[in-house]
């Protein structure tokens, strides 16, 4: 698929806020893997190539394991990831996904049993920045970087 534009060349300025939207995200609080398994799924979900690449390359820099990554895609029927994993995956699909029946009682219920209020907005916060990220890549056809699963 050829790219259609360059969003942050076009308009570096908007590129700003979520810059440091990031960078907040980055230093919250809220664990690092945990972050980048949210980013992977709502990626899947929304069929962004580009942070496939990148938050799979960057879930194996901090030593995500490859069978967890590869069954990501089915992570409830999967007996590889943690209670408050599970949680974070539920509220990032109903967040997601949400026109679907926005965001359901349980889903809330298990991320609160699991989050503080500040992680859970913080985790919430994660999920919005990359369905953001998301919309404008996939948008713009941003290509994924390739090479950069190779060397991983």
């Amino acid at each position: 698929m050829k790219p259609r534009l360059d969003a942050k060349q076009a308009s570096p300025a908007a590129f700003a806020p979520m810059m440091a939207f990031g960078k907040y995200l980055r230093e919250c609080g809220l664990d690092e893997k945990l972050q980048e398994l949210v980013k992977i799924r709502a990626s899947q979900i929304n069929g962004c190539a580009f942070c496939l690449a990148m938050h799979v390359r960057d879930a194996k820099k901090l030593g995500e394991s490859d069978d967890r990554l590869d069954l990501l895609a089915a992570w409830r029927e999967a007996p590889v990831y943690s209670e408050r994993e599970r949680a974070a995956l539920a509220w990032t699909e109903a967040l997601t996904l949400i026109t679907e029946g926005f965001v359901p009682d349980t889903a809330y219920d298990e991320a609160r049993r699991h989050f503080s209020e500040k992680e859970l907005v913080d985790l919430t916060m994660a999920v919005v920045a990359i369905n953001a990220w998301n919309r404008i890549n996939v948008a713009f056809r941003t290509p994924p970087q390739l090479s950069a699963i190779k060397a991983a």
